[in-house]
């Protein structure tokens, strides 16, 4: 079985090649640099050579700050880059995965999101994303769309690794305590991914279980290095984000468990995380 996956450069991106190849799939791997998932041509061109049985996009431009002042290009590889994926994934009959943000939601509900509540982003980036996911669904009918939220692996830029980095040389951090989501490790998703393979197209949320604020996850951090960082919980207001985050992101799981998969405790998955970073590191 072949395997595409776009914006192979990313944490995600590293994640599913690891773990597709060890899966026994053949796998293609495009970094941005090697594959514009703006340029059609370039797309129908890998496609038709490679023939592959599957396409997962994991290309974003995440940078939710920067999305605010480069729209033309967030729209472009948000929302265009996947309609230009998913036409030529029908065209060739590849089943077409898309990755997907907790973002398209305005935050506001006080129970989880499930894949059928009404999305309504309030930036940029979440708008972009959404546009991503409509076109690529009107694109071809056999689109997975997987939203998940609150990201790390290894070999990123992500929370986790931020906090490693403060408690390491900060008497104190301080950390939102009233935005809530589900942080996710990058190889749960993957294994969450692989498992989609095989189920029924459509939208699914796919995070790790359970939920908890920006504080408790720096906490949790701090708490599993034995660092004696001081973290100190402010409000969103106090801490003056330029582009607003959704405060409620948490996504349901039930869809996901209907449909025999289930993920581990965000807890469980982040201290693995800790300690494999923590052996690579050498300590």
């Amino acid at each position: 079985m072949k395997i595409v996956i776009t914006g192979a450069g990313g944490q995600l991106g590293k994640e599913l090649i690891q773990l597709f190849k060890e899966e026994g799939y053949v796998v293609f791997p495009y970094t941005k640099q090697q594959l514009d998932i703006t340029n059609r041509t370039k797309i129908k061109e890998m496609i038709e050579k490679i023939q592959p049985d599957y396409l997962i996009n994991t290309a974003a431009f995440t940078q939710v700050d920067l999305c605010e002042t480069d729209i033309d290009q967030a729209y472009l590889i948000n929302g265009i880059g996947p309609y230009y994926l998913a036409c030529e994934a029908k065209e060739n009959k590849v089943k077409f995965f898309h990755i997907s943000t907790d973002y398209v939601f305005d935050g506001e509900k006080i129970e989880p999101y499930i894949e059928e509540n009404y999305p309504d982003p309030q930036t940029i980036y979440g708008k972009s994303k959404l546009l991503g996911e409509e076109l690529a669904l009107t694109a071809n009918d056999s689109t997975t769309i997987i939203r998940s939220s609150w990201l790390y692996g290894h070999e990123g830029k992500n929370f986790v690794n931020t906090i490693k980095k403060l408690a390491g040389n900060s008497q104190e951090i301080r950390v939102v305590h009233d935005q809530y989501g589900c942080p996710t490790y990058t190889k749960d998703l993957g294994i969450a991914i692989n498992k989609l393979l095989t189920r029924p197209h459509g939208i699914y949320h796919v995070t790790n279980s359970g939920s908890c604020s920006w504080f408790e996850f720096a906490t949790e951090i701090v708490t599993f290095l034995n660092s004696q960082t001081v973290v100190i919980p402010v409000s969103t207001e106090e801490y003056g984000l330029k582009t607003p985050r959704p405060m409620y992101s948490v996504l349901s799981q039930k869809k996901l468990n209907s449909n025999g998969i289930f993920l581990r405790n965000w807890k469980e998955g982040l201290h693995e995380y800790l300690k494999k970073e923590d052996d690579e590191n050498g300590h």
